[in-house]
């Protein structure tokens, strides 16, 4: 029998990814659900290539251009995230939440009581509303399994292990294109450069939040969130060849380094086959690579971002919600040239140290509202303050 699977953010990488692992595998698969924000030529693409007979766009201007796409294909067109009772009548398989932004947090919120498993790749839902994901987990009984190169090495490096053993998880960073660019540069960095990271093919905000180092920042949220670990126990080390993706130091002494090529699809072929006997084709070992590991601690001055560790609160706030938002907000200037690349980060800390927002760092998010309507309120307020 089929396994059923759905895909929010199917024309991303992340989606089109996980659809070159299944187009390996049809036989095994049936996809139920693909959604796009805007691209509807691609998506009709993919649905007409796996036979999927429901879509979501959420662009409503190309709703009709997708229609017009699709004619005669009996496939169901949905306009929004609310029509999931339609389109599942029993929990699908396997769910990949991929949609990028703030904006994923409600359509992963309301997708996890219709999936048994679901995969995440949508950082800031987890950044800004892992409780509110945690749990309806809980509630619904479903798996998750994080997707993240970094956080998968910690969740696949732990399995069946108590967490309570971990004394320390260490993060990885490449540094990104600027790791070796004298400082007195900087000031020069056009968007081409930011773009151009030495390891990994990402999309552009990605690309420009690895390069800026608040990427891993985040990533230090995840970790604490997902693994209900603390900051003291979280540390980030910069290593270059971005071969090693965790380190993770036990309690009994014992040591377990995570190490894979430079492909999402790694991470991405386990979420959806672990456990199994599927064999993916790799590269041998990088022994040149293992050889030459090179970790160094962050270096402050090249990478500031690294001072709002110092500035977060232990327990899950609102106030990541604003870094969030306030961050996209000067990435979006940024790549359209309106502010220079670190404008990004002094621009982020005036904003972030102003009392009306260091006020929500003792603030809880209850309900999703409570996330939309302040990353609203605060892009808003970084428009005002940044142009």
């Amino acid at each position: 029998m089929k396994k059923k699977i759905a895909i929010l953010g199917s024309t991303g990488s992340i989606g089109k990814t996980l659809l070159n692992i299944l187009r390996k595998d049809q036989k095994n698969f049936e996809i139920v659900l693909l959604t796009a924000n805007n691209n509807y030529k691609l998506l009709s693409k993919q649905a007409k290539e796996f036979n999927v007979k429901n879509l979501i766009l959420i662009n409503k201007k190309k709703v009709n251009l997708l229609k017009q796409e699709i004619v005669n294909q009996n496939i169901n067109v949905y306009n929004n995230f609310s029509n999931f009772n339609k389109i599942f009548k029993n929990k699908v398989n396997y769910t990949m939440s991929a949609i990028t932004g703030v904006n994923g947090l409600e359509p992963t919120l309301n997708i996890i009581k219709f999936t048994k498993k679901i995969a995440i790749a949508n950082k800031e839902s987890i950044i800004c509303g892992w409780n509110l994901i945690n749990k309806e987990l809980k509630m619904n009984k479903t798996e998750f399994i994080p997707v993240d190169s970094e956080h998968f090495s910690v969740w696949f490096g732990i399995q069946s292990l108590n967490i309570l053993n971990i004394e320390k998880i260490f993060l990885t960073a490449s540094g990104g294109p600027f790791h070796k660019l004298p400082l007195k540069e900087f000031r020069n960095i056009k968007i081409s450069h930011a773009l151009k990271h030495p390891n990994w093919k990402m999309g552009k905000k990605i690309s420009v939040d690895s390069a800026s180092m608040i990427n891993k920042i985040y990533e230090v949220i995840e970790a604490k969130n997902i693994f209900n670990v603390n900051y003291k126990q979280i540390e980030i080390l910069t290593h270059p060849k971005s071969y090693i993706h965790a380190i993770l130091k036990f309690k009994n002494g014992l040591i377990k380094i995570i190490a894979h090529d430079t492909t999402m699809k790694i991470p991405i072929f386990n979420t959806l086959y672990i456990n199994s006997d599927k064999k993916l084709k790799s590269k041998k070992i990088d022994i040149t690579s293992l050889n030459n590991l090179n970790f160094k601690k962050i270096d402050i001055k090249r990478y500031p971002m690294a001072k709002i560790l110092n500035l977060l609160p232990p327990k899950q706030s609102l106030f990541e919600t604003v870094i969030v938002s306030a961050n996209d907000t000067l990435v979006e200037l940024f790549l359209r040239d309106k502010i220079k690349f670190t404008d990004i980060h002094k621009k982020l800390f005036n904003i972030i140290k102003k009392k009306n927002f260091l006020r929500y760092r003792k603030k809880y998010p209850r309900k999703i509202e409570d996330i939309i309507n302040l990353n609203n309120y605060v892009r808003l307020k970084t428009l005002e303050d940044s142009i």
